[in-house]
């Protein structure tokens, strides 16, 4: 088979591990050229691993979470390469789990400010370069998590990528832009190589974490978490050619939940 992605300059946000890390690993395989974008230094090991294979690799490490970091690194994607085809909005995810009675208003400020703001702007630094091109593809990863238990401010920020990723395909549809979405559900990953949260857990946070896994494992038709291959495959079909009628699709990938 033809690889999908030979030549295509593709832009891949939370690299350093877990599905990013996957999503790169399979893109450069099909010939992707990439730029691997992440906060932590640990991206730097994932892309010498690559060109060791003969990918070509650009990283950036940026604070996505700023409107200044998003608008470097497509900048410096730009001026490597020339141009966008494809970006990959993967950075995110639940910092605490808890009631939300039991959130502080600063904890909800920053699980908003972690799961929304890296992909809107990254979606805002992109699009000219894309409008300049006249097309490209972005797939933002968002969660099922919009229906769960302990993360109403996770779940609300990826709320918010949902409705973004549907009003940004209506919007840009004419010029040639693509926009979908992948609403993960539990997936099983390797422990994390930079926490999301540092705090010490008492029993009780570990007994509201344990309910948001059994939630988890309830409300998927199979009863288990998905692998990094059964997410990174899915928001890959949508960066291909082959999705090429597809926009403003939120895709479930969370082996029957909703969200």
């Amino acid at each position: 088979m033809t690889p999908r992605f030979t030549q295509k300059v593709m832009v891949i946000t939370g690299a350093a591990q877990g599905i990013g890390k996957r999503v790169a690993e399979l893109a450069a395989a099909e010939g992707a050229r990439l730029v691997l974008v992440d906060i932590s230094d640990f991206v730097q090991g994932v892309a010498a691993e690559l060109r060791d294979q003969g990918a070509d690799v650009l990283v950036v490490q940026a604070d996505l979470e700023t409107w200044e970091g998003a608008e470097r690194v497509m900048s410096r994607a730009h001026e490597q390469y020339g141009r966008i085809d494809i970006l990959i909005n993967n950075v995110g995810g639940t910092i605490w789990a808890r009631p939300f009675e039991h959130y502080q208003p600063e904890q909800i400020q920053k699980e908003i400010q972690r799961s929304l703001f890296p992909t809107m702007w990254c979606c805002r630094a992109v699009l000219p370069y894309m409008l300049e091109q006249k097309g490209g593809a972005i797939v933002n990863v968002s969660s099922v998590a919009t229906r769960g238990l302990m993360r109403v401010p996770y779940g609300a920020a990826k709320g918010g990528v949902n409705a973004m990723t549907v009003n940004l395909a209506f919007e840009y549809a004419e010029h040639g832009i693509r926009i979908n979405a992948t609403a993960p559900g539990g997936t099983e990953a390797p422990p994390r190589l930079t926490p999301r949260n540092t705090e010490a857990q008492g029993e009780q946070e570990k007994a509201w974490y344990q309910t948001l896994i059994d939630q988890t494992n309830a409300t998927s038709f199979m009863h288990r978490y998905g692998t990094l291959d059964e997410q990174a495959e899915p928001i890959l079909f949508l960066a291909s050619d082959a999705a090429g009628y597809m926009t403003g699709t939120i895709l479930p990938v969370a082996g029957g939940d909703l969200g």
